[in-house]
Protein backbone atom coordinates (compact mmCIF):
# COMPACT_ATOMS: atom_id res chain seq x y z
CA UNK A 1 0.00 0.00 0.00
CA UNK A 2 1.38 3.39 -0.97
CA UNK A 3 2.07 6.21 1.43
CA UNK A 4 -0.54 8.28 -0.39
CA UNK A 5 -3.17 5.60 0.18
CA UNK A 6 -2.42 5.87 3.89
CA UNK A 7 -2.82 9.66 3.65
CA UNK A 8 0.84 10.06 4.59
CA UNK A 9 2.03 13.64 4.57
CA UNK A 10 5.42 15.07 3.69
CA UNK A 11 6.26 15.32 7.38
CA UNK A 12 5.01 11.88 8.45
CA UNK A 13 6.85 10.34 5.51
CA UNK A 14 10.07 12.07 6.53
CA UNK A 15 9.67 10.91 10.11
CA UNK A 16 8.96 7.34 9.04
CA UNK A 17 12.08 7.32 6.86
CA UNK A 18 14.19 8.71 9.71
CA UNK A 19 12.91 5.97 11.99
CA UNK A 20 13.78 3.26 9.45
CA UNK A 21 17.28 4.65 8.96
CA UNK A 22 17.83 4.95 12.71
CA UNK A 23 16.69 1.37 13.24
CA UNK A 24 19.24 0.30 10.63
CA UNK A 25 22.03 1.95 12.66
CA UNK A 26 22.33 5.18 10.68
CA UNK A 27 23.92 7.82 12.91
CA UNK A 28 22.68 10.72 10.78
CA UNK A 29 19.16 9.37 10.25
CA UNK A 30 17.30 12.67 10.71
CA UNK A 31 19.52 14.62 8.33
CA UNK A 32 19.61 11.84 5.76
CA UNK A 33 15.83 11.49 5.83
CA UNK A 34 15.34 15.23 5.28
CA UNK A 35 17.82 15.32 2.41
CA UNK A 36 16.42 12.26 0.69
CA UNK A 37 12.78 13.24 1.08
CA UNK A 38 13.60 16.74 -0.10
CA UNK A 39 15.42 15.38 -3.16
CA UNK A 40 12.55 13.05 -4.02
CA UNK A 41 10.04 15.90 -3.75
CA UNK A 42 12.21 18.67 -5.19
CA UNK A 43 11.99 20.67 -1.97
CA UNK A 44 14.63 22.48 0.07
CA UNK A 45 14.38 22.84 3.85
CA UNK A 46 11.99 25.78 3.63
CA UNK A 47 9.86 23.92 1.12
CA UNK A 48 9.74 20.83 3.34
CA UNK A 49 8.49 22.95 6.24
CA UNK A 50 5.91 24.74 4.11
CA UNK A 51 4.61 21.50 2.60
CA UNK A 52 4.78 19.49 5.83
CA UNK A 53 1.04 18.77 6.00
CA UNK A 54 0.51 18.07 2.32
CA UNK A 55 -0.54 14.53 1.45
CA UNK A 56 1.89 12.69 -0.79
CA UNK A 57 0.88 11.38 -4.18
CA UNK A 58 1.58 7.75 -5.00
CA UNK A 59 4.39 8.81 -7.36
CA UNK A 60 6.01 10.93 -4.67
CA UNK A 61 5.81 8.10 -2.16
CA UNK A 62 7.42 5.78 -4.70
CA UNK A 63 10.28 8.22 -5.31
CA UNK A 64 10.97 8.53 -1.59
CA UNK A 65 10.92 4.76 -1.21
CA UNK A 66 13.35 4.28 -4.09
CA UNK A 67 15.87 6.60 -2.46
CA UNK A 68 15.25 5.01 0.94
CA UNK A 69 16.13 1.58 -0.42
CA UNK A 70 19.41 2.87 -1.84
CA UNK A 71 20.36 4.44 1.49
CA UNK A 72 19.37 1.36 3.47
CA UNK A 73 21.61 -0.68 1.15
CA UNK A 74 24.57 1.45 2.23
CA UNK A 75 24.85 3.95 -0.59
CA UNK A 76 26.02 7.34 0.78
CA UNK A 77 23.57 10.22 0.62
CA UNK A 78 26.06 12.24 -1.41
CA UNK A 79 26.15 9.48 -4.05
CA UNK A 80 22.37 9.32 -4.17
CA UNK A 81 22.05 13.08 -4.52
CA UNK A 82 25.05 13.34 -6.84
CA UNK A 83 26.59 16.28 -5.01
CA UNK A 84 28.49 17.23 -1.86
CA UNK A 85 29.56 20.50 -0.25
CA UNK A 86 33.28 21.05 0.36
CA UNK A 87 34.81 24.26 1.77
CA UNK A 88 31.37 25.80 1.38
CA UNK A 89 31.36 25.01 -2.36
CA UNK A 90 28.69 22.77 -3.96
CA UNK A 91 30.40 20.03 -5.97
CA UNK A 92 28.97 17.51 -8.40
CA UNK A 93 30.14 13.90 -8.05
CA UNK A 94 30.53 10.99 -10.42
CA UNK A 95 31.35 7.30 -10.10
CA UNK A 96 35.02 8.16 -10.76
CA UNK A 97 35.37 10.62 -7.87
CA UNK A 98 35.66 10.29 -4.12
CA UNK A 99 33.01 11.88 -1.96
CA UNK A 100 34.90 14.90 -0.53
CA UNK A 101 35.21 14.65 3.24
CA UNK A 102 35.65 17.32 5.92
CA UNK A 103 39.03 15.80 6.87
CA UNK A 104 40.39 16.82 3.47
CA UNK A 105 39.68 20.49 4.20
CA UNK A 106 42.73 20.22 6.50
CA UNK A 107 44.91 20.16 3.34
CA UNK A 108 43.33 23.42 2.18
CA UNK A 109 43.79 25.00 5.60
CA UNK A 110 47.46 24.02 5.79
CA UNK A 111 48.20 25.21 2.25
CA UNK A 112 46.61 28.61 2.86
CA UNK A 113 48.41 28.92 6.19
CA UNK A 114 51.79 28.34 4.53
CA UNK A 115 51.13 30.74 1.66
CA UNK A 116 49.86 33.52 3.91
CA UNK A 117 52.76 33.17 6.33
CA UNK A 118 55.11 33.41 3.36
CA UNK A 119 53.36 36.52 2.02
CA UNK A 120 52.49 34.69 -1.20
CA UNK A 121 48.70 34.52 -1.07
CA UNK A 122 48.18 37.64 -3.21
CA UNK A 123 50.64 36.65 -5.90
CA UNK A 124 49.85 35.10 -9.29
CA UNK A 125 50.55 31.57 -8.06
CA UNK A 126 50.66 28.34 -10.05
CA UNK A 127 49.00 25.48 -8.16
CA UNK A 128 48.78 21.78 -9.01
CA UNK A 129 46.38 19.26 -7.48
CA UNK A 130 47.65 15.74 -8.21
CA UNK A 131 44.76 13.26 -8.43
CA UNK A 132 42.16 16.01 -8.34
CA UNK A 133 39.01 13.86 -8.59
CA UNK A 134 36.04 16.20 -8.31
CA UNK A 135 38.44 19.16 -8.14
CA UNK A 136 37.59 19.74 -4.47
CA UNK A 137 40.98 20.82 -3.12
CA UNK A 138 42.00 22.78 -6.21
CA UNK A 139 38.73 24.70 -6.50
CA UNK A 140 38.68 25.45 -2.77
CA UNK A 141 42.15 26.98 -3.08
CA UNK A 142 41.26 28.97 -6.20
CA UNK A 143 38.20 30.34 -4.39
CA UNK A 144 40.56 31.75 -1.74
CA UNK A 145 43.41 32.82 -4.02
CA UNK A 146 41.98 35.18 -6.65
CA UNK A 147 45.24 35.61 -8.57
CA UNK A 148 46.16 31.91 -8.74
CA UNK A 149 45.85 29.51 -11.68
CA UNK A 150 45.41 25.84 -10.96
CA UNK A 151 46.13 22.58 -12.75
CA UNK A 152 44.28 19.41 -11.76
CA UNK A 153 45.53 16.00 -12.86
CA UNK A 154 43.84 12.62 -12.81
CA UNK A 155 44.20 9.28 -14.60
CA UNK A 156 40.41 9.17 -14.97
CA UNK A 157 38.94 11.13 -17.87
CA UNK A 158 35.52 10.86 -16.23
CA UNK A 159 36.82 12.42 -13.02
CA UNK A 160 38.35 15.28 -15.01
CA UNK A 161 35.04 15.89 -16.77
CA UNK A 162 33.41 16.18 -13.35
CA UNK A 163 36.14 18.57 -12.16
CA UNK A 164 35.69 20.74 -15.27
CA UNK A 165 31.93 20.89 -14.68
CA UNK A 166 32.51 21.95 -11.09
CA UNK A 167 35.02 24.62 -12.12
CA UNK A 168 32.53 26.01 -14.64
CA UNK A 169 29.63 25.98 -12.17
CA UNK A 170 31.73 27.89 -9.64
CA UNK A 171 32.94 30.46 -12.17
CA UNK A 172 36.52 29.21 -11.93
CA UNK A 173 36.92 27.57 -15.33
CA UNK A 174 39.18 30.35 -16.66
CA UNK A 175 41.67 29.65 -13.86
CA UNK A 176 41.48 25.84 -13.74
CA UNK A 177 43.10 23.52 -16.28
CA UNK A 178 42.49 19.77 -16.09
CA UNK A 179 45.09 17.34 -17.45
CA UNK A 180 44.75 13.57 -17.97
CA UNK A 181 47.92 12.05 -16.50
CA UNK A 182 49.28 10.08 -13.52
CA UNK A 183 49.93 12.54 -10.68
CA UNK A 184 52.51 15.05 -11.98
CA UNK A 185 53.82 13.06 -14.92
CA UNK A 186 52.16 15.31 -17.52
CA UNK A 187 52.95 18.66 -15.93
CA UNK A 188 55.61 21.23 -16.67
CA UNK A 189 56.71 23.36 -13.73
CA UNK A 190 57.48 25.36 -11.88
CA UNK A 191 54.65 25.42 -9.32
CA UNK A 192 54.40 27.47 -6.17
CA UNK A 193 52.14 24.94 -4.45
CA UNK A 194 51.33 21.28 -5.05
CA UNK A 195 48.56 19.52 -3.14
CA UNK A 196 47.16 16.00 -3.18
CA UNK A 197 44.78 13.63 -1.46
CA UNK A 198 46.20 10.39 -2.86
CA UNK A 199 45.04 6.80 -2.32
CA UNK A 200 46.60 5.72 0.99
CA UNK A 201 44.67 2.65 2.20
CA UNK A 202 46.67 -0.57 2.38
CA UNK A 203 45.32 -3.08 -0.12
CA UNK A 204 44.64 -5.68 2.58
CA UNK A 205 42.59 -3.16 4.60
CA UNK A 206 40.12 -2.28 1.85
CA UNK A 207 37.73 -5.20 2.60
CA UNK A 208 37.38 -3.86 6.16
CA UNK A 209 36.34 -0.34 5.15
CA UNK A 210 32.81 0.89 5.78
CA UNK A 211 30.32 -0.20 3.11
CA UNK A 212 29.78 3.41 2.06
CA UNK A 213 33.46 3.71 1.15
CA UNK A 214 34.38 0.17 0.09
CA UNK A 215 31.44 -0.37 -2.24
CA UNK A 216 30.90 3.14 -3.58
CA UNK A 217 34.17 5.09 -3.76
CA UNK A 218 36.39 4.24 -6.76
CA UNK A 219 38.99 1.66 -5.73
CA UNK A 220 41.72 3.48 -7.63
CA UNK A 221 41.21 6.45 -5.31
CA UNK A 222 41.54 4.25 -2.22
CA UNK A 223 44.18 1.59 -2.87
CA UNK A 224 47.64 2.77 -1.83
CA UNK A 225 49.36 -0.58 -2.36
CA UNK A 226 50.81 -3.05 0.10
CA UNK A 227 52.01 -0.43 2.59
CA UNK A 228 49.66 2.40 1.57
CA UNK A 229 52.56 4.53 0.32
CA UNK A 230 52.73 3.77 -3.42
CA UNK A 231 51.05 7.02 -4.46
CA UNK A 232 53.30 9.12 -2.19
CA UNK A 233 56.42 7.64 -3.76
CA UNK A 234 55.24 8.75 -7.19
CA UNK A 235 53.78 12.16 -6.38
CA UNK A 236 56.59 13.25 -4.05
CA UNK A 237 59.15 12.34 -6.71
CA UNK A 238 57.18 14.31 -9.31
CA UNK A 239 56.70 17.26 -6.96
CA UNK A 240 60.37 17.60 -6.09
CA UNK A 241 61.09 18.37 -9.73
CA UNK A 242 58.07 20.60 -10.30
CA UNK A 243 58.21 22.96 -7.33
CA UNK A 244 59.80 26.38 -7.57
CA UNK A 245 62.55 26.91 -4.96
CA UNK A 246 60.63 27.86 -1.84
CA UNK A 247 57.46 26.16 -3.09
CA UNK A 248 55.26 23.96 -0.91
CA UNK A 249 53.88 20.43 -1.10
CA UNK A 250 50.87 19.56 1.08
CA UNK A 251 49.36 16.05 1.13
CA UNK A 252 46.63 14.27 3.02
CA UNK A 253 47.71 11.16 4.93
CA UNK A 254 46.07 8.23 6.66
CA UNK A 255 46.34 7.47 10.35
CA UNK A 256 49.93 6.81 11.43
CA UNK A 257 51.55 7.63 8.08
CA UNK A 258 53.17 10.95 8.98
CA UNK A 259 56.68 9.64 9.72
CA UNK A 260 56.84 7.55 6.55
CA UNK A 261 55.57 10.36 4.32
CA UNK A 262 57.92 12.91 5.87
CA UNK A 263 60.82 10.49 5.31
CA UNK A 264 59.88 10.22 1.62
CA UNK A 265 59.76 14.00 1.37
CA UNK A 266 63.17 14.38 2.99
CA UNK A 267 64.68 11.72 0.75
CA UNK A 268 63.39 13.66 -2.29
CA UNK A 269 65.15 16.83 -1.13
CA UNK A 270 62.14 18.52 0.45
CA UNK A 271 62.12 19.93 3.97
CA UNK A 272 59.06 19.17 6.20
CA UNK A 273 57.47 22.37 7.50
CA UNK A 274 56.62 21.61 11.09
CA UNK A 275 54.29 19.00 12.60
CA UNK A 276 51.34 17.64 10.58
CA UNK A 277 48.08 19.55 10.84
CA UNK A 278 45.39 17.56 12.63
CA UNK A 279 41.81 17.18 11.49
CA UNK A 280 38.78 17.89 13.69
CA UNK A 281 39.17 14.47 15.29
CA UNK A 282 42.72 15.28 16.37
CA UNK A 283 44.29 12.87 13.86
CA UNK A 284 47.37 14.11 11.96
CA UNK A 285 45.96 14.62 8.47
CA UNK A 286 48.00 17.12 6.41
CA UNK A 287 51.77 16.79 5.98
CA UNK A 288 53.67 19.60 4.30
CA UNK A 289 57.17 20.22 3.03
CA UNK A 290 59.07 22.91 1.17
CA UNK A 291 61.63 22.88 -1.59
CA UNK A 292 64.44 24.85 -0.04
CA UNK A 293 65.31 28.14 -1.75
CA UNK A 294 68.64 28.14 -3.54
Amino acid sequence: MSAAADHQTVETSRRALAARLKAAGNKSAELDARLLAGAALGLDLTGMISAANRTLTAAEADRIEALAQRRLAGEPVARILGNKEFWGLPLQLSAATLVPRPDTETVVERALELLRADGAAERALRIADLGTGSGAILLALLSELPHAHGFGTDISAEALDTARQNAAALGLADRATMINCDFGSGLVGPFDLIVSNPPYIRTTEIPDLATEVRDHDPRAALDGGADGLDAYRALISHSAGLLVPGGFLVVEIGRGQEADVEALMTAAGLSPTGPPRADLGGIPRAVSARRLPR
